[in-house]
């Protein structure tokens, strides 16, 4: 078996996290604090750690989002500029 970079060198940042791997270690993080059983320390570190995960998440998101909602709007500008097109032809 190949060790994971996670193994070698600890975790990895999450700044270097994508989408599906933040989501993934989130849901981890949140059954490992469900269980309970941990000290104080290791629950507070995992809980940061949930937290920048849940930001990662986010930001993935929006980047997303932003992307869905400049294509919908390249297409929306498409479609008045072929709609004022034809406004123009008809007056012809």
């Amino acid at each position: 078996m190949v060790a994971k970079k996670q193994d070698i060198e600890g975790p990895v940042p999450v700044s270097e996290l994508g989408y599906e791997q933040a989501r993934d270690e989130l849901i981890v993080v949140v059954r490992t604090l469900e269980q309970g059983g941990l000290d104080l320390d290791a629950s507070l570190e995992l809980w940061e750690r949930g937290e920048a995960l849940s930001r990662r998440c986010e930001e993935h998101l929006e980047g997303a989002r932003t992307r869905i909602e400049a294509v919908l709007g390249s297409e929306e500008d498409l479609a008045d500029a072929d709609d004022e097109d034809d406004d123009f032809d008809d007056q012809d």
